[in-house]
């Protein structure tokens, strides 16, 4: 059984996420702040971590530095609506993912299954050849669905889980216009509510990251008013 971390300060989220994990089937350890956790992970780690960025005694940033000194293990951030430059600071030192709050516990549940899923495949433990999980290639781009791995040009790009899915149903159909409905459906379940704008600063973030690697890349199109393209170059 996979255990899960817990770290919020927060009550009503710790228990109601660990009823939740519980009943899909995974063993859940909580905590109220980044100390207390710190210290059990340093007897014994978690096969993964879900943290709250703000926290007392030890904030869910300082947590994460200190583990990524010893561990690769998936962490998720719990984040605010205001908490945009704590997202960048937090995926910059190396969280795997944010879900912000509030949150459908359904939503929180797929990417937690993803981000193991994809440290399973890095660790061997897994073959999948399934069509959903073969590596995609288009152009200059590769894509490997099980270890959530993306390359431009053969360089390394680091995507969240969500980045990950928007880019995946782009590039699928080189060419083909999808909505920002599709994409929506594509990268949230359907208890979540998101507007337009969030897939639009997903796919602008995006873009920034393909850039980093590459200051020329073009192939994601907006056609204003309908949606988005990936063009094969």
């Amino acid at each position: 059984m996979q255990k899960i971390a817990l770290v919020d300060d927060d009550r009503n989220i710790l228990t109601s996420v660990s009823m939740t994990l519980e009943a899909e089937g995974f063993e859940v350890e909580t905590y109220n702040d980044g100390q207390a956790a710190l210290d059990a992970f340093n007897k014994k780690l978690p096969d993964m971590a879900v943290l709250d960025i703000k926290m007392p005694r030890m904030d869910g940033m300082d947590l994460l530095q200190r583990l990524r000194q010893k561990t690769s293990m998936p962490v998720i951030f719990l984040t605010s609506k205001d908490d945009e430059i704590d997202e960048v600071l937090g995926l910059r030192m190396g969280a795997d993912d944010y879900v912000k709050k509030p949150f459908s516990q359904r939503l929180l549940v797929e990417r937690i299954r993803a981000l193991l899923r994809r440290q399973d495949a890095i660790a061997g433990d897994i073959v999948d050849d399934s069509e959903e999980n073969k590596i995609m290639i288009r152009g200059e781009l590769t894509m490997d669905p099980l270890r959530h791995a993306v390359k431009w040009k053969g360089l390394d790009v680091s995507l969240t889980v969500t980045e990950f899915l928007l880019l995946q149903a782009l590039a699928q159909r080189p060419g083909f216009v999808k909505s920002r409905d599709q994409l929506m459906d594509v990268a949230y379940d359907d208890q979540v509510y998101v507007d337009g704008r969030t897939i639009d600063s997903h796919i602008k973030r995006l873009r920034k990251k393909m850039r980093s690697v590459d200051e020329t890349f073009s192939a994601i199109e907006t056609l204003y008013g309908i949606g988005y393209r990936y063009n094969e170059e």
